[in-house]
């Protein structure tokens, strides 16, 4: 019995794929899901200390437009939507007014700012040594559980990914598409922030979860940051999002 005991109890705990495995999955999921982002429109609701404002998110000649739909939960007056209307519409002549190099910066700062968003997640699998914590279920999946540490010698790209150096966190990866269900991570110790006289403090966090929209990708459906620092040593300074995206449909036309 000590004999079947000692040969079983191995395999029942290793009974998932290697961590380095199952991290190069998800950065490929994740990688093809950013990739095709900008083909879909959607719902987003902005929560803040005064209430929600939600907005239908569609693009218009190349770059999104966010028009404003409900305000705390209850949609807009009739005179209300006849203004985003003729707003929408104010918008959609002015850039077909546009020349081409106007056009071409006005692409290039969505772009631009996209792909700000794109480092800073893609970085968490440089930034972190992960280590493998337990199988669970999370909601309607079955989910590896990752701790995430500090990784010694991370060189950060750019500012926004310095903060990640004094951060820790946990990434929650479902078994069957390796897609990321949720990402947590939060300062554990003071980062001062190169060429700038400012340090990001403990209480700084962001967390994103994902869901299925269909054909196999999987699209933000929440995410929320937190950030605490202070400008000059001296100075605090905070700001805090929380955002739902929803109701995901391919785009036919830009």
């Amino acid at each position: 019995m000590a004999l079947a005991v000692a040969v079983l109890l191995p395999a029942a705990v290793v009974n998932h794929p290697d961590v380095a495995t199952i991290v190069a999955r998800s950065v490929a999921a994740n990688e093809r899901d950013w990739n095709v982002a900008p083909k879909y429109d959607f719902m987003e609701r902005d929560r803040d200390g005064r209430g929600t404002r939600t907005y239908q998110v569609t693009t218009i000649l190349g770059s999104p437009y966010d028009r404003l739909v409900a305000v705390n939960g209850t949609p807009l007056s009739s005179a209300a939507r006849d203004r985003e209307e003729q707003k929408m519409e104010r918008t959609i002549a002015e850039r077909r007014r546009e020349s081409r190099a106007e056009t071409d910066e006005r692409i290039a700062r969505y772009r631009k700012e996209r792909e700000q968003d794109h480092v800073m997640l893609s970085q968490l699998t440089k930034a972190f040594d992960f280590h493998f914590v337990r199988q669970q279920r999370m909601g309607p999946y079955s989910v590896y559980v990752l701790k995430a540490t500090p990784r010694a010698g991370y060189q950060p790209p750019n500012m926004e990914a310095q903060a990640l150096t004094g951060m820790e966190g946990t990434m929650w990866v479902d078994q069957q598409t390796f897609e990321w269900v949720k990402v947590e991570a939060h300062v554990v110790h003071p980062v001062s922030i190169d060429g700038f006289l400012a340090r990001v403090e403990p209480g700084t966090w962001f967390e994103m979860e994902k869901s299925p929209v269909g054909g196999g990708i999987w699209l933000p459906s929440h995410f929320a940051m937190r950030s605490r620092a202070k400008v000059l040593y001296v100075i605090n300074r905070g700001s805090q999002d929380d955002e739902t995206y929803y109701e995901y449909k391919p785009r036919s036309v830009s």
